[in-house]
């Protein structure tokens, strides 16, 4: 049934008496401040709003369901994770299901703030994240700019806002704490030192302002009536699977989180999603992957991400085993950051997953991802996981669903004594995903450039001895700074050679891994002169050179292009050796 509009003041009203709620069948709020910008720019400039779909839930349904609160209070710091609301029993509410996004943004704006980290700023500073609330520039002269916006709007810190000289910016929300219109004269008039024009331009704002949000009728919305979950869960989809607003598996996970009973499926996974994230250096997991985890560990038919998966049976199925999945996901991104993974260098998430199947299946034994008792696993798993993010040609790509319901076969028929490394592999191989490397691949892999996400894997794979529980970078043996057009001209290099220089200076064959506070105090130092700062013997730093199989190191760059060759030739050699045809898993 269709209802005509309301006020944007009487929305958030609403959502502050938690009137108005989210189901769990919602995702989190996406939207970033330029998009809650440019929707009140919108709003004053009287384009359509769009209308709403509600669903009227009945005090006997309320208490059937979880529901949640709008985001208010913003903090990227936190996370984005919309509040628990607990209905009092006898009450009904209403559900939104479409417009969620537009509903917080509003909320947000007009009610809350925004923490959003500043760059430059490390992600665990919490003084990275200042609050930031919504102003409007009430002397903008209403000029339309090149992406068509007339009202200049703007998230800042209020000390920002007060010291700007050249604008006067008006929060947003207090235009709530307005009496009535016939209030604005005065306040222009008695907070601001405008002269006649800007007194007159001011006075136009903040009279619009005021209609949109608390005279004009902008919220109209469909509301539905039915109680039933399924007929809910349809429109839902409907809704939303015709455009981008939500991912196929955003509307799975729905379904996953409307039919747990016993759990917050939303809370479980989102924390789920967050703890992983937080493991050593840091990830970026999604909750793709852990629904992509539960399906593969629950031993549901197929991982792929199918409706047919998430019936309520098997949604059930998950539910049961899911301290069990949480355990054996935790483990097994603990055990890869040991291995020096991370968001950086981790080129596909979904290796993970075979590894996590065999972890959960010999029951996440503590200690795992420390060396010492099942130090032969950890280097059969190591080995097999470094093949196959090495690979050239991508091993987690095309037909990863059949792939990894193979390997998972793979892991059920055989003994949990030992990780089925070999097992693996021959499966991969009929698959045309090989895990030896060819010369050609192999040489392709040393011509890698810095900024590959491989070659930190590469360099671990190669140097063997660097213990990655510490913080490692990529480190150039010969600083890249020392590789600029004026500098080697400076030290006389002719054109020609400088090419050359610079190709060899961003490729494997200079670069090492160092620990992350020595390569801090290396800096633009070179390579000789930085071993004679580290290593008081001569003997000292003979093994170190040995170590990263650096050579005989010359002086200065003079002989840089004969030390990249010669290091180059070396390790092809060693990298042949380990990952060649000979060595086939």
């Amino acid at each position: 049934m269709y209802h005509p509009g309301g006020t944007i003041e009487k929305a958030v009203n609403e959502i502050s008496k938690n009137n108005y709620v989210l189901p769990a069948i919602q995702r989190e709020f996406v939207w970033r401040p330029e998009q809650i910008e440019r929707l009140f720019d919108s709003l004053m400039q009287g384009y359509p709003f769009g209308a709403f779909l509600f669903w009227k839930v009945q005090p006997e349904t309320a208490t059937e369901f979880q529901f949640y609160d709008f985001v208010r209070n913003y903090n990227e710091f936190k996370g984005v994770h919309s509040p628990k609301v607990e209905v009092p029993k006898g009450l009904g509410v209403t559900a939104v299901l479409d417009g969620q996004q537009r509903l917080t943004a509003l909320n947000i704006g007009l009610r809350g703030s925004m923490r959003l980290k500043l760059k430059g700023k490390h992600k665990k500073n919490p003084e990275a994240y200042p609050v930031r609330y919504l102003y409007i520039n009430l002397l903008h002269d209403g000029s339309e700019t090149e992406n068509g916006v007339f009202y200049e709007f703007k998230f800042l810190e209020p000390q920002a806002a007060e010291n700007d000289q050249e604008k006067c910016w008006f929060q947003v929300g207090k235009i709530l704490d307005f009496s009535s219109l016939a209030a604005i004269p005065d306040l222009v008039e008695e907070e601001y030192d405008f002269d006649k024009e800007q007194r007159k331009t001011a006075r136009t704002t903040l009279n619009r302002l005021f209609e949109v949000i608390r005279s004009n009728p902008n919220v109209a919305y469909y509301e539905e009536a039915s109680q039933e979950l399924n007929r809910v869960l349809n429109i839902f989809i409907r809704l939303n699977s015709g455009g981008t607003i939500l991912s196929y598996s955003d509307l799975l996970l729905s379904i996953a989180v409307a039919q747990w009973t016993e759990l917050d499926a939303r809370e479980e996974i989102h924390s789920l999603v967050d703890t992983l994230n937080d493991i050593g250096a840091g990830f970026n997991f999604s909750h793709d992957f852990v629904l992509k985890a539960g399906l593969m560990l629950s031993d549901i038919a197929s991982v792929g991400f199918k409706v047919d998966n998430f019936s309520k049976k098997n949604m059930a199925l998950l539910q049961d085993n899911w301290p069990a999945i949480r355990s054996a996901l935790t483990r097994t991104v603990q055990l890869a950051s040991s291995f020096g993974l991370s968001g950086a260098n981790l080129r596909a998430e979904s290796s993970l997953l075979p590894i996590a199947y065999y972890l959960y299946k010999i029951e996440s034994p503590e200690g795992f991802e420390i060396k010492g008792k099942y130090k032969k696993d950890r280097a059969a798993i190591r080995d097999w996981l470094f093949r196959s993010l090495l690979k050239p040609s991508g091993i987690w790509g095309s037909g990863l669903d059949t792939l990894l319901t193979a390997l998972r076969d793979v892991l059920k028929k055989t003994p949990d004594t030992a990780f089925p490394s070999t097992a693996l592999a021959s499966v991969m191989s009929k698959r045309g995903k090989q895990l030896s490397f060819s010369d050609d691949e192999v040489y392709e892999l040393l011509d890698m450039s810095y900024g590959d996400k491989r070659t930190f894997l590469l360099l671990s794979m190669l140097f063997p001895h660097v213990d990655l529980n510490n913080q490692f970078h990529v480190d150039h043996v010969f600083p890249i700074s020392r590789f600029t057009s004026s500098k080697l001209t400076k030290g006389g290099f002719p054109d020609e050679i400088q090419e050359e220089m610079k190709d060899w200076a961003n490729t494997v064959a200079n670069l090492q891994l160092l620990e992350g506070q020595l390569n801090k105090e290396k800096n633009a130092t070179l390579p000789k002169a930085w071993l004679k700062e580290n290593f008081e013997s001569k003997k000292a730093r003979a093994n170190y050179c040995d170590l990263h199989s650096l050579g005989d190191v010359p002086d200065d760059l003079d002989g840089f292009i004969d030390f990249a060759k010669a290091r180059y030739e070396r390790l092809f050699e060693d990298l042949y050796v380990e990952l060649g045809p000979s060595k086939a898993t």
